[in-house]
């Protein structure tokens, strides 16, 4: 399709948009403002949008912004961008908001986990709202008790303090992984829990624990990282007792570790013992034997996340239900040992 040239011969403007789409630059307002439904048909929305990317036309959101009073600006705040799953749910995140003319500011923690600095020393004149991951809600304080709306991500729905809650179904992830694993037969278990204080760990080993009651269960716990991870294996097996034939994992990075540091002790996976993870990163299927894990929907908790920021800035009620997830069986894991 040829660029139809705007009237002007530069920078094209809404008034181009309606001639190339035959219409009115008020229903050109209300197609590119996503504020169509019910007022226009959908094939007059379809050939707005049409004629916008022809065109290549942007709105002036500074100048609608200034109408508006709000900035359309949301601050996502993660952990770190070195972790594939929080650049998954950034994608998810600015996917939705750039429907809906908004944009997407990424603070991430400086620390890789923990709390992370202030990023803004006047946050209510630069945010409309705030999408938070509960593993960094320590940066979080310097916005509690401002008017700023806030949604958690995988966080704790008890939680007042937020305007809404997006969350993924992760105890029914741990159930998953045990019972695959009670299905192959085992029955000693070592939990290589995260380090890191989080509401979303506390899930993980609470489901585990209810889980595997009345069954041989040790928890050791790990930082976030491939060595730690290896450290925190190698402790487990050293201790006295039978050898665990299953490790469950908190993440895949912990289950990598895992993995590893069967090998250097020259046992097998999973002849010797099994090994699990969490979140399905690429990870998951670099390292040989593939993990056994639950694959989290890291875009769609993004994209919820930023659905509900934006419901609550309309004065809706988000969605309240918990993303479902999903075990994926690989080759870490397998029938126990025979005793």
């Amino acid at each position: 399709m040829q660029t139809p040239e705007p009237l002007g011969g530069t920078r094209p403007t809404s008034r181009d948009v309606a001639r190339v789409a035959g219409v009115s630059q008020a229903t050109v307002s209300l197609v590119l403002g996503d504020k169509w439904r019910g007022r226009v048909s959908e094939r007059t929305a379809d050939a707005v949008r049409e004629a916008a990317r022809s065109l290549g036309y942007r709105p002036n959101l500074a100048a609608r912004n200034l109408r508006l009073g709000h900035t359309r600006t949301a601050l996502l705040v993660v952990p770190a961008l070195t972790n594939e799953f929080f650049a998954r749910v950034y994608t998810g995140a600015a996917t939705v908001a750039a429907r809906h003319g908004f944009g997407v500011v990424l603070y991430p923690s400086p620390d890789g986990v923990g709390p992370a600095k202030d990023p803004f020393a006047s946050a209510r004149a630069a945010l409309d709202g705030i999408i938070a991951s509960s593993m960094a809600s320590d940066a979080l304080k310097a916005f509690r008790g401002t008017d700023l709306p806030l949604v958690m991500l995988d966080s704790d729905p008890a939680d007042t303090g937020a305007a809404a809650h997006v969350n993924l179904d992760i105890a029914d992830g741990m159930r998953q992984v045990t019972g695959h694993l009670l299905a192959l037969g085992h029955r000693r278990f070592v939990h290589l829990a995260s380090a890191v204080p989080s509401w979303t760990f506390d899930v993980r080993a609470a489901a585990l624990g209810e889980a595997l009651a009345g069954v041989s269960v040790r928890t050791v716990r790990a930082p976030l990282d491939v060595h730690g991870a290896m450290a925190a294996t190698e402790r487990a097996l050293a201790a006295p007792g039978p050898r665990p034939t299953a490790l469950v994992c908190d993440d895949d990075i912990l289950a990598a570790g895992a993995c590893k540091a069967l090998r250097r002790l020259g046992l097998r996976v999973p002849e010797d013992v099994s090994v699990t993870g969490f979140d399905d990163l690429a990870l998951a299927t670099a390292v040989e034997p593939e993990l056994t894990t639950v694959a989290l929907p890291a875009e769609r908790i993004g994209e919820r996340g930023m659905a509900a920021l934006l419901a609550v800035l309309a004065g809706e009620p988000p969605r309240p239900d918990d993303l479902p997830v999903t075990l994926v069986p690989r080759g870490s894991s397998g029938p126990a040992p025979a005793a």
